[in-house]
């Protein structure tokens, strides 16, 4: 297994067919993962198109990810957990500036995104909202979201299938409030 220490990221190439797991190592810590057509990187993940088309903002196993141009990217295999978000955004510096009042540097996922992401030409623009894996965002009948801690347990794991060649970056989430607290690492295998 493969490892990403708190607060960093990670990028690979995962073939068509390829299966991905994600482990939550030591228990509620998010990871957020992003993925792209690697034939052709303007084609990514799109939270929009996903909801179109399974229907349901409670994303888990049985469900497919899709893209911008509303071609199946993965489909979840397995979800131990089973909660996960599409709704909220890869933090930056400015959400920490406006959720903590954070003054000075702080690693995000949104940097930790991108950096993973360069070396495939990808850029700080091209990065849309990611998929929040463990991630606990609850919603109140009047809209109202809030983040409160994940839910998911020490070894918990998704599973994704490619459903074409993908270029995929995850990260071990930055966000305090994302993961109960505390930072930890994610980890991360490509299943054949």
């Amino acid at each position: 297994m493969n490892i990403i220490p708190p607060k960093s990221g990670a990028s690979l190439v995962l073939k068509s067919g390829q299966r991905l797991k994600v482990t939550d190592i030591e228990g509620m810590q998010v990871s957020d993962i992003l993925f792209y057509n690697r034939d052709d990187v303007a084609e990514k993940l799109s939270s929009g198109k996903t909801f179109d088309y399974e229907e349901t903002i409670l994303l888990t196993k049985g469900n497919y990810l899709w893209s911008n141009r509303s071609n199946k990217m993965v489909r979840i295999v397995e979800d131990i957990n089973g909660r996960n978000d599409f709704l909220l955004a890869p933090c930056d510096m400015k959400t920490f500036e406006h959720f903590y009042n954070m003054d000075g540097y702080h690693p995000s996922c949104f940097e930790n995104l991108y950096k993973n992401l360069q070396q495939f030409g990808i850029e700080k623009d091209d990065i849309p909202s990611a998929f929040n894996i463990f991630m606990n965002v609850q919603f109140k009948p009047d809209g109202k979201v809030s983040v409160v801690p994940p839910t998911s347990k020490a070894k918990d794991y998704i599973i994704f299938e490619a459903q074409m060649d993908l270029i995929v970056a995850l990260t071990a989430c930055s966000a305090k409030d994302s993961n109960g607290g505390t930072f930890k690492p994610i980890g991360y295998e490509i299943l054949d």
